[in-house]
């Protein structure tokens, strides 16, 4: 006899919650990590509960006891990842790390990365001063970062877009 186990479930493009729900009313055991990320929409800005995987979440069974493949065709699933045609399993340890990172709101944490340093040189890639080339200094949030650039013979501190910035090739 197999124990309970963590296997993952791709779902269709933002369908994770309806997938959930619907595994949920089958019986199953599923989990959905979630985190916080700032979103930007019509000059403002909010917080809005994501995916930490987008189109993943898990799923726990005993192989030998559940009917898994029904899984396939819940509502909100694509398909449950497989190894040849067994369900692959998640590694011990994996699903409890996360639970044990999550917090009081049942969201883990994610600290933005930030892909560039105080003083690495980048270019601009778009915009009205595409093809600049300049300092970064900082970041203002996880979307935009601050910029020296040489503008009319001086240095001018500069806010962009970050996915408008790439390192200097």
């Amino acid at each position: 006899m197999d124990e309970l186990r963590w296997y993952v479930v791709h779902t269709h493009p933002r369908n994770e919650r309806l997938a959930l729900a619907n595994l949920a009313r089958q019986g199953f055991t599923a989990f959905l990590p979630e985190y916080l990320k700032r979103r930007r929409h019509a000059r403002r800005l909010d917080w809005v509960r994501m995916p930490l995987f987008p189109r993943y979440l898990f799923v726990a069974m005993d192989l030998g006891r559940a009917r898994w493949r029904a899984i396939a065709s819940t509502t909100g699933v694509s398909h449950l990842v497989c190894n040849g045609d067994k369900p692959a399993r998640v590694p011990d340890g994996v699903v409890e790390d996360i639970r044990a990172r999550m917090d009081e709101h049942g969201l883990v944490p994610v600290e933005p990365r930030m892909p560039f340093h105080k003083g690495e040189v980048v270019q601009v890639t778009a915009g009205a001063l595409a093809d600049q080339v300049g300092f970064f200094d900082c970041a203002t949030d996880e979307d935009r970062v601050v910029l020296l650039l040489d503008l009319l013979g001086r240095q001018v501190k500069v806010t962009l877009p970050l996915e408008t910035v790439a390192p200097l090739a």
